[in-house]
């Protein structure tokens, strides 16, 4: 803000647009009076001191006159007084706003600080709370589709029309759920026997999976409510795309606690459900170009970013300190902020965290 001619604050007028009541707007309006202070002093001074000059005059005036000039020599002689007096009190009060200035601009800084560290802090935990409610989705979803009969038909009584029928069963719930790239129905030795994409991902067909985690934890699963998930990895078999995968065991006769006869493993279409998680966050646009949103898994790899940069390949030196949530400055004027993944109902998280890097203005 500027001050007019006048000197006076520049407080908009009433049903004007008015700028929203951020702790900047507290510090420049601070800065503009700290300003307008200054300068009233400086008039004053200089007003203090034309009036001693012609203090000074006066008296030499008086003296040449002699007797005749003696009580207006005693007027000047007051006037020279009072006007020391306001130059004092006008510089002892120079100094006393300046300090009050001083420290109500470190309060102000120290509350934006705060504030941007608050709100950032609630952005990155939004976007992990975006993201888990999503995987929490995707571990309902393994769970209730391994008891479909057409998963446990192919299983129980495997042949060429059983598979086929769980093939064409697959390709249904694909086209209802677009964000999976594709689901397999895995044997207990771990061979996908049927996908929901054969034209599109050939190679997925007998593939050996029995080395995954995500497999051998479904396989060992207790009961139908358990569920396994793998963080998010390139997958071979289909196309090298990034995908989070989550399993659940296929039991006989779809009994909670059946005798396990495979696994059935879907495959989150990670990358284009990220980016709309992080891209969503909501930054003004000033700060978009300065600020990176991530999700980071429990070792800080990037698992997603707003600037598209180093997925799955680079990690994040996080500094939490056990916490669960914060913020701390980066050394170069700007903040970073963080919050772990809180979990969403069943879903209890992979301990993934939401983090927003944003650079000085």
């Amino acid at each position: 803000m500027q001050s007019g001619a006048s000197g006076r604050l520049a407080v908009p007028r009433a049903g004007a647009a008015e700028a929203a009541p951020t702790p900047e707007n507290v510090l420049a309006l601070v800065d503009q009076a700290a300003g307008i202070a200054a300068a009233k002093g400086r008039a004053i001074q200089a007003i203090t001191a034309q009036t001693r000059i012609l203090a000074l005059n006066a008296t030499i005036e008086a003296a040449r006159a002699g007797e005749a000039g003696r009580g207006f020599a005693v007027v000047a002689g007051e006037v020279k007084a009072v006007s020391a007096e306001v130059a004092r009190l006008a510089a002892e009060m120079e100094g006393e706003l300046s300090a009050a200035f001083g420290a109500l601009r470190g309060l102000g800084r120290r509350m934006a600080e705060e504030v941007r560290s608050e709100r950032l802090v609630d952005l990155a935990r939004n976007a992990i709370e975006i993201m888990d409610r999503n995987l929490y989705e995707r571990s309902c979803d393994v769970r209730w589709w391994a008891t479909d009969s057409a998963m446990v038909d192919a299983l129980e009584q495997p042949g060429t029309a059983r598979l086929a029928q769980a093939t064409a069963r697959l390709g249904v719930i694909l086209s209802a759920y677009t964000v999976y790239l594709d689901l397999w129905i895995c044997d207990a030795a771990g061979r996908v026997v049927a996908s929901g994409r054969p034209e599109r991902f050939p190679q997925a067909r007998g593939l050996d999976v029995s080395q995954e985690s995500w497999f051998r934890a479904a396989l060992e699963s207790a009961s139908g409510d358990d569920y396994a998930v793998a963080d998010v990895a390139a997958q071979p078999a289909l196309g090298q795309a990034p995908v989070a995968t989550y399993a659940a065991a296929i039991r006989e006769g779809a009994a909670s606690r059946g005798r396990v006869l495979g696994v059935l493993g879907i495959h989150f279409d990670w990358a284009p459900q990220a980016r709309a998680v992080v891209e969503g966050v909501r930054l003004t646009a000033e700060e978009r170009g300065r600020t990176r949103v991530l999700l980071l898994d429990a070792r800080h790899r990037v698992l997603a970013a707003s600037d598209g940069a180093g997925l799955l390949r680079d990690s994040v030196a996080l500094a939490t300190g056990g916490r669960e949530a914060g913020a701390y400055g980066d050394g170069r004027g700007g903040v970073v902020a963080f919050h772990r993944t809180p979990g969403y109902e069943t879903y209890r998280g992979l301990g993934w965290f939401g983090a927003v890097l944003q650079g000085p203005a």
